[in-house]
């Protein structure tokens, strides 16, 4: 419509005005400045240019009515509302549109395609401006039959009556017309496009129509056969792939068969041995379908009913089974028997039952004996021992079972085997002693004073633990320890005493269930240890000394003088336990006729610590040895082998006098202290000897003089100057071998003079 502006919409009237002179005005908004007009003595309302009603559909619009002689307002606030009516200038909009799908060839008729949309004409609602018409308009091919329909509200989606053929057309297009009922009508259009997914419409076929293949009988193989089939749907599609599967022949599943993923054939395997006696014909019948439900499009109907579809395709396939040479068949090929360990050889174990259709000239082979205890006949398979079998040989498992396994070969071409496992369980025996597990421990005393040592037996229960267990009454010392138990699977040795480090040997013995017992030696090591447990490793003294560590070096001489005064008191040592009846026992006495001269040596001076600077202790002076004894001898040496002879004389007294005799001397805290000595002074002499100063701040000065005087005849004694047995001697000394040594000396100077006078 043309309209031309400013246009005249309407004319003001007002009561107030009488015959005044007056005049109109017009008051509106900002965005309203210009858009209204209104002629000031007429009251014509005008209107400047066109109106949008879909942006703005009404407009308050307010005037006031002035006396132009007195500028007094005879009217105010006065408003007018203009409504801007509608015209059909809007079409229809397409929103939210999928403008193209995939569509399945099996979509049923009357269900929605996957394509929807919403349709809006902004015009005045409920007008028939704004009312709207949708329809397709065209497509292309025209089979089947495309429709829109409205859902709900604004909202449109396709349908369809019939059915597509992907064969016939894979792609469609579609024009969809929307107009409204406006004077004159508008109208907006748009085009989509469906594209056909193809699916099982087509049943697969084989090729041929019958297959003839040949195999070995007994022989696996995933291949002896391949059979195609034609599939006219898309390749690679559910529709396509080929599925096949046994119909007859196969009922014992000896044969398999699967499917080519490239090439769709079927392939036809064996997957289980069998005997057929003789060259066999094996009839097998295969059919094969898709993964996917068939459905095809027949007359614009949709066909899914299996009743109306075609049957699956099958083929007849002949296996020639080719008979070979079959291997020999143990009547059974595992069988189990019982053997007491350390039979005599000789006895049979056992003798397989085989048969063979093909062979009657079988010969038998051990493959495997590990322990080489058995031999078999070659011609019957009876197995029978050659050595004794041991339950506990490491070629019998933790079940007391030995495995012997024979084959039977028969003289085919080639040869065929079978294997036949003879279970030899073997009963035990009790042919083992109860043993330590280690022979060896370390008892740390400062941590503790028992030791712990597990006891195994090779023997199965009953012939093995709880053991029991004792110290062996064999007449030694060994009254130091005790068990702590008597009775168990571990042997716990615990200290009676405080003894002196050092390495020990205790004898024991451990009894069996069945009281067969096996004597063990246990070596102790007694020593102090650190915090992990590691024995203290013991260094030599220092050369630089104390007034303690003097003591015992003087402690020690006192030691060697008192053996050279035993000599010359020309006693026996004689040791009386006034409660035994074992009688009396003496030292053995060695007597020597000849031999070599004196020796004498000059004076080793020795420095020590702990004195003032420059001050020499003589240590040993002129001493003269005993005859036949040590000459030649260098004077460090003399002096150790003095202590050593004195040490191992008191404890020759301890092993010969009565066991009360020899707590007595382990109760004296002399011997530990001799033992100290002793250690101390062979450590000093042992470091002088090898000319190695410890403390470097006293350095050692000394010389080492050999000579001889007088004649070889002076060394010898007369065999009626040695000691005999009736001579009694009080060892009461032993108890107390401190300084007072003058006092026993001064004894055995007066038995001297005794006998002299």
């Amino acid at each position: 419509m043309n309209v031309k502006y400013p246009y005249n919409i309407t004319r003001l009237h007002n009561m107030k005005i009488g015959d005044k002179d007056h005049r109109f005005s017009v008051k509106v908004k900002n965005e309203e400045n210009g858009l209204f007009s209104i002629d000031e003595t007429t009251g014509d309302v005008f209107v400047h240019r066109r109106l949008d009603r879909e942006k703005k559909s009404l407009y308050h619009i307010q005037f006031n009515v002035t006396d132009k002689v007195t500028n007094e307002e005879i009217d105010k606030e006065l408003f007018l509302d203009v409504a801007i009516l509608d015209i059909n200038d809007n079409a229809p909009k397409f929103n939210k549109l999928v403008k193209e799908a995939n569509v399945k060839e099996n979509i049923k008729s009357g269900e929605y395609l996957p394509i929807s949309t919403e349709i809006t004409d902004e015009d005045q609602e409920d007008t028939i401006n704004s009312a709207v018409e949708v329809t397709v308009a065209e497509q292309t091919p025209a089979e089947p039959k495309i429709a829109i329909t409205n859902v709900i509200g604004n909202t449109y989606q396709l349908t369809f009556e019939g059915c597509f053929d992907y064969d016939k057309a894979k792609q469609y297009s579609v024009v969809i017309l929307a107009s409204d009922k406006g004077k004159p009508a508008l109208s907006s259009s748009t085009t989509i496009t469906l594209n056909v997914i193809d699916t099982n419409s087509h049943q697969p076929k084989f090729k041929n129509t019958q297959y003839q293949v040949e195999a070995m009988e007994m022989t696996l193989s995933k291949e002896i056969l391949r059979v195609a089939v034609d599939d006219m749907d898309t390749p690679g599609t559910p529709g396509w792939k080929a599925e096949y599967y046994f119909i007859s022949g196969n009922e014992d599943e000896i044969y398999n068969i699967t499917t080519d993923p490239i090439t769709n054939e079927g392939i036809i395997g064996i997957a289980k041995a069998k005997n057929f006696d003789i060259t066999s014909l094996v009839k097998l019948q295969i059919g094969v379908k898709n993964p996917e439900t068939m459905s095809f499009c027949k007359d614009g109907k949709l066909i899914t009913d299996s009743s109306q579809l075609p049957p699956p395709d099958s083929v007849k396939i002949t296996v020639r089974m080719n008979d070979t040479n079959d291997p020999p068949e143990f009547e059974k090929y595992t069988d189990t028997v019982h053997q007491k360990e350390e039979s005599e050889p000789g006895k049979s174990l056992y003798t397989p039952i085989v048969h063979d259709v093909d062979s009657s000239n079988i010969r038998f082979e051990l493959i495997e004996d590990p322990a080489n205890w058995v031999t078999v006949d070659k011609k019957t398979g009876q197995i029978t021992t050659i050595e004794k079998m041991d339950r506990e040989s490491p070629f019998v498992d933790e079940k007391n079972i030995y495995r012997i396994v024979v084959a039977a070969i028969d003289d085919g071409a080639p040869p065929a085997t079978s294997t036949f496992t003879l279970k030899v369980h073997i009963m035990d025996k009790n042919d083992n002693t109860p043993m330590l597990v280690n022979k060896k421990v370390l008892l740390c005393r400062n941590l503790g004073d028992k030791v712990t040592v597990p006891v195994k037996d090779a023997d199965a229960d009953p012939y093995s633990g709880p053991f029991v267990f004792s110290i062996a009454n064999d007449d030694t010392e060994w009254d130091y320890w005790e068990l702590e138990s008597a009775y168990g699977e571990e042997v716990v040795l615990v200290i009676r005493e405080k003894i002196p480090y050092g390495n020990y040997s205790v004898p024991l013995v451990i009894q069996d269930k069945q009281n067969h017992a096996a004597n063990e030696t246990l070596r102790v090591e007694v020593c102090d240890c650190d915090e992990s447990g590691v024995c203290h490793e013991y260094y030599p003294l220092s050369i630089v000394l104390g007034g303690g560590a003097i003591g015992l070096i003087i402690a020690g001489l006192l030691a060697f003088l008192l053996l050279l005064a035993m000599f010359e008191c020309n006693r026996s040592w004689e040791f009386i336990d006034e409660d035994s009846d074992e009688g009396t026992q003496s030292l053995d006495k060695y007597n020597e006729e000849g031999g070599c001269s004196d020796c004498k040596i000059e004076p080793l001076i020795l420095t020590l610590g702990g004195f003032t600077d420059g001050m020499k202790i003589p240590y040993i002076q002129n001493i003269k040895t005993p005859p036949g004894l040590l000459c030649g001898e260098e004077t460090h040496g003399i002096v150790t082998f003095s202590i050593n002879s004195y040490m191992n004389t008191i404890e020759s007294m301890q092993q010969r006098a009565p066991r009360s005799s020899k707590r007595a001397f382990r109760d004296n805290s002399t011997i530990n202290r001799m033992r100290e000595e002793q250690h101390f002074i062979n450590t000093q002499f042992a470091t002088m000897k090898k000319g190695v100063d410890i403390d470097t701040s006293y350095p050692i000065d000394y010389s080492l003089t050999y000579a001889e005087e007088g004649t070889a005849d002076s060394c010898h004694l007369s065999m009626e100057q040695l000691p005999n047995d009736d001579q009694e001697v009080d060892f009461q000394f032993l108890d107390n071998l401190e300084p007072q040594f003058k006092t026993l000396g001064n004894i055995c100077m007066e038995s001297i003079q005794t006998k002299t006078s």
